[in-house]
């Protein structure tokens, strides 16, 4: 199976802007394959192409590893961006470092959607497991929010929840003192 990443509207100049989000979105493929005992053939951690990067694995035994494997980029790019928040806006001062974690942190959440083409492997998957396994049922409706994230970043869509999980940060940070 191919798990291809996002490539977003603006192409190769957004790729390499946000490389580490690209770089972290496949190396969470290959870490689940990894904890899934999948075997990975091969990873393409950032290219300049379509798509930016790609994890080639062998076959899942299981509906709950393909699961977890197609929305890998979202716990673990997720997770990574919010604590590299929680240290900038810890930051006492605004310096160079400072502004390097906050650009660190929204090009990782950016990339934290699963593709269309993890989006298609889940439904694939889903539609073999549901009969056995009544939990993938939960992969269809996951599989059309997948969809529609891909279809919204057509409006920067991946942008917009970097800095929501962002403004999140401050805010649990901060409190009412955010504004």
């Amino acid at each position: 199976m191919k798990e291809k990443n996002t490539s977003l509207h603006s192409g190769w100049p957004i790729a390499i802007l946000t490389f580490p989000g690209i770089i972290v979105h496949e190396w969470a493929h290959k870490f689940f394959c990894n904890r899934a005992n999948v075997p990975v053939y091969k990873t393409c951690y950032f290219r300049l192409g379509n798509p930016a990067g790609y994890v080639i694995h062998g076959p899942v035994s299981s509906y709950v590893k393909a699961f977890l494997i197609n929305i890998a980029p979202f716990i673990v790019n997720t997770c990574i961006a919010f604590l590299i928040f929680l240290v900038a806006v810890n930051a006492s001062s605004l310096g160079i470092t400072t502004y390097l974690l906050y650009w660190l942190g929204i090009s990782i959440a950016m990339h934290s959607f699963p593709s269309s083409g993890d989006a298609d492997n889940l439904w694939s998957y889903a539609k073999k497991a549901w009969r056995r396994n009544p939990l993938a049922l939960l992969g269809f409706p996951v599989v059309g929010l997948i969809k529609l994230a891909a279809i919204l970043s057509a409006i920067w869509f991946g942008l917009l929840y970097a800095i929501a999980l962002l403004l999140l940060v401050a805010f649990l940070l901060q409190g009412d003192s955010l504004f």
